[in-house]
């Protein structure tokens, strides 16, 4: 396998862009994909999240690239909006001194904005399967031209019921097209999609490596979703910070983040794909220089930032793989040093935090977050510190003459004193404490994930008259605390598999289907338990709910009584 990305023979503007990435040599299944996809053949690639096989099939596309005349020369299909954004993000980063066009598309986006851009033209497509076919029937994106398809993640995309729409989006692309397979699992569906619509596809698996972690102290604040920023100013009041680099899952949400924390007292500058390589350089000087103590980055744009002394490393949104959380709180303990990793968690990631405890084969240490009376005591004897070390020096001869000319004018030394600690603590009115929110803990669910993957039910069917009147409260209340049952308005009937329950309100609600509860499918109804706080999204996408192409009602199941 080649271990330089110059044996490529990349385009000057491809190994420029790589080069200010930080990227320095190949990971496995980029130095076997990219010489097959540069050749022209279809490929399929087995190989979990955080491989590296996002360049693996960006380089070859933007290698290969022409414009199209009439409609999108290549396509993407990712399973959720978050990857869509990733994928975007990761190929305007490589892209940066060529002339391309990308687009990306998914639920809960307006229209409008993604309209006007595929009118202007554009030349790659990264979207989820679902709002790709909305875009074709509304015949603003137009495939007959496709050269290349990517479809990313392709085991999750069964796991959510997008077969169908993969097979539908792949039918509307020319035969002659490049298609690139990628995928953790390969399940006997997703063997027979490449069968299907692939030729003579050259195969790479790479084999997941297992990855060490330092000695770094590893914690986790279990928090509600709305209230990680108001959590994470509470950690900054007492943690002992030289410098910060916070992760989030997003370029948007990056400078979001970094904006509100500068306005709540603690400077921030942010590090994402949005930044030229000058405009870049000048922020990473300033944080090795110690001008600025906190940087918020994304994993693409910190790809290859290596300053040492960074003290805590936080995850405000967890990675979407193992192996990215490890490179992430690599950073931090260096040289020798200690570092301390910290993770804000919803309830509904706890089984995230198990399974990257399973792959560090480390235990992450649960910790409180701070009381508004842990912050009060802790401003308080930091000024106290300040005040002894003051005292110590005893360099304060300008000072003294004013108290003196105080007291000469009749005040109490004390008085004086205490009025002085008070200006002194002027700024912290500058910095309230947010209110936080009890977490409401969801109980763990067996197998979950498993169970999805290959459409088994969970739970089993409950026996229940078909009159939706007076339906007993054991049928519409969930057991789960935190859970919120709901019913929808088809069956077994009309050929309901728990896939489509979760993949369609995954996708048009726009919260994470690894969230929702049990799934109990009757004769002509459903019910589906939903995350308490996720209940007023679903609910306020009401009439846009669709299964098999047909309209669905989704509403409380306590309604039904």
């Amino acid at each position: 396998m080649t271990t330089d990305f110059n044996s490529f023979c990349l385009n000057p503007e491809l190994t420029q862009a790589i080069t200010e990435l930080g990227f320095s040599e190949p990971t496995p299944i980029q130095s076997a994909i990219v010489p097959l996809m540069l050749a022209g053949n279809d490929v399929i690639g087995q190989a979990q999240t955080g491989t590296g096989k996002t360049a693996a099939y960006a380089l070859p596309i933007l290698q290969n690239l022409v414009h199209s005349q009439n409609g999108v020369g290549y396509l993407i299909v990712v399973p959720t909006r978050e990857l869509a954004l990733q994928v975007s993000e990761a190929l305007q980063a490589f892209a940066a001194h060529l002339n391309v066009r990308i687009l990306a598309v998914y639920g809960g986006q307006p229209y409008r904005n993604q309209l006007a851009a595929l009118h202007r033209g554009v030349d790659i497509v990264v979207g989820t399967p679902g709002r790709l076919l909305d875009l074709i029937q509304r015949e603003a994106l137009k495939l007959g031209e496709t050269k290349v398809v990517v479809l990313d993640e392709a085991d999750e995309m069964l796991s959510m019921g997008f077969i169908d729409d993969i097979e539908s989006l792949l039918n509307e692309t020319p035969p002659e097209r490049q298609t690139a397979l990628f995928s953790a699992t390969m399940p006997p569906q997703i063997r027979k999609l490449a069968e299907r619509y692939l030729r003579n596809p050259q195969s790479v698996k790479i084999q997941q490596q297992q990855m060490t972690v330092a000695a770094i102290e590893q914690r986790y604040y279990l928090v509600n979703e709305s209230d990680k920023t108001a959590a994470l100013t509470r950690l900054f009041e007492v943690e002992p910070i030289t410098r910060a680099l916070i992760f989030t899952r997003t370029r948007v949400s990056s400078g979001e983040l970094a904006n509100e924390l500068t306005v709540r007292g603690f400077p921030s500058e942010v590090l994402n794909g949005d930044l030229t390589q000058e405009v870049r350089e000048r922020v990473l000087n300033r944080f090795r220089q110690d001008q600025v103590k906190v940087l918020v980055a994304t994993d693409v744009a910190a790809r290859g930032l290596d300053i040492d002394g960074i003290s805590h490393v936080i995850n405000y949104d967890l990675p979407g793989d193992d192996e990215s959380y490890v490179h992430r709180i690599g950073r931090t303990g260096r040289a020798g040093k200690t570092g301390i990793a910290i993770s804000l968690i919803t309830p509904q990631e706890q089984w995230r935090l198990r399974r990257i405890e399973s792959f560090t084969k480390q235990k992450l240490t649960r910790t409180s977050i701070p009381t508004e009376e842990d912050i009060k005591l802790h401003r308080e004897q930091k000024l106290l510190g300040q005040m002894k070390i003051w005292l110590q020096r005893n360099r304060f001869k300008r000072e003294k003459e004013m108290v003196q000319e105080l007291v000469d004018a009749g005040m109490d030394p004390m008085d004086i004193a205490a009025a002085a600690l008070k200006v002194a603590r002027a700024e912290e009115k500058q910095r309230p404490i947010d209110s936080i929110h009890e977490v409401i803990e969801v109980a763990p669910r067996q197998n979950i994930r498993g169970s999805r993957a290959f459409g088994q039910r969970r739970g089993g069917d409950e026996p229940f008259s078909r009159s939706r009147e007076g339906r007993p409260e054991h049928f519409t209340r969930s057991h789960e605390v935190g859970m919120v049952r709901m019913a929808i308005s088809q069956g077994r009937v009309q050929g309901i598999r728990p896939n489509d329950v979760v993949s369609t309100i995954a996708y048009v609600a726009e919260i994470p289907g690894s969230t929702i509860g049990k799934i109990s499918i009757q004769d002509e109804l459903t019910f589906v338990d939903i995350p308490e706080e996720f209940v007023p999204q679903v609910l306020a996408k009401a009439g846009n709910y669709k299964i098999h192409r047909q309209p669905v009602q989704v509403q409380l199941a306590s309604s039904l009584n």
